[in-house]
């Protein structure tokens, strides 16, 4: 799969994919605001940001920035993040511990400034991982079992543009970033895979295959892409 890179508008970025399975243009934004445009091969990358270009205001009204963290805020599953001003600090640190993310900056900073925000990301993206990798395996091999798949391993990563995959193998790869969605969409996702280890490419059988487990699949499939994390 290739892909370029463009802005438009001046400051909305965009990515345009050029996809064998894709047969038509298709516009879509990703976990965290990415927006994405997937195209033919034959189609031009030209074709595909015009094609942006002509839905500019559906993704104004779709693409919302980054808010500020804030003091007090859930941190997927277990955390709660806390912003401390420390007069004698002379430089920003942060802790992950128990269910806390604690992040203490110079009062001389502002909690909602670059530094602090970028400090915090971090922190709350470690306490993500902590939070996945302790109940996705688990969670994973209670569905399997209760639906009759298997699957040889699952990794835990930080994926930028999809909530997880399965190979040939049925290896499952899951991003750390599904603790901020709520459970009955986690799952959606965890049986999304696990039937990628029955059928591994989209299509009418796989859709089938997955229906059968979930039979609201087609609402949450809608629901999913509506979703908008806080981290990415």
């Amino acid at each position: 799969m290739s892909s370029k890179n463009f802005t438009i508008n001046g400051d909305l970025a965009v990515t345009v994919y050029k996809r064998r399975s894709s047969r038509n243009l298709r516009l879509s934004i990703a976990p965290g605001g990415k927006i994405r445009v997937s195209i033919p091969v034959w189609a031009s990358y030209r074709a595909g940001l015009d094609f942006a270009r002509s839905q500019h205001l559906w993704i104004r009204d779709q693409h919302n920035p980054a808010k500020p963290l804030t003091h007090g805020q859930a941190v997927g599953k277990a955390h709660h993040l806390q912003f401390v001003s420390v007069v004698s600090a002379t430089k920003i640190s942060s802790r992950v511990s128990n269910n806390n993310i604690t992040v203490n900056y110079p009062a001389a900073n502002d909690a909602n400034s670059l530094e602090v925000q970028g400090i915090a990301q971090k922190a709350c993206i470690r306490a993500l991982r902590i939070q996945a990798e302790q109940l996705l395996p688990q969670r994973l091999a209670t569905l399997a079992k209760a639906n009759n798949f298997e699957h040889a391993s699952v990794t835990i990563k930080r994926l930028k543009s999809r909530w997880g995959s399965c190979d040939q193998h049925a290896n499952i790869v899951l991003n750390l970033f599904l603790m901020q969605l709520p459970w009955h969409l986690i799952d959606y996702v965890l049986l999304h895979e696990l039937t990628h280890t029955v059928v591994l490419r989209h299509g009418p059988d796989f859709w089938h295959s997955l229906e059968a487990v979930l039979p609201d699949m087609a609402m949450l499939k809608k629901n999913i892409r509506d979703y908008q994390p806080i981290l990415l």
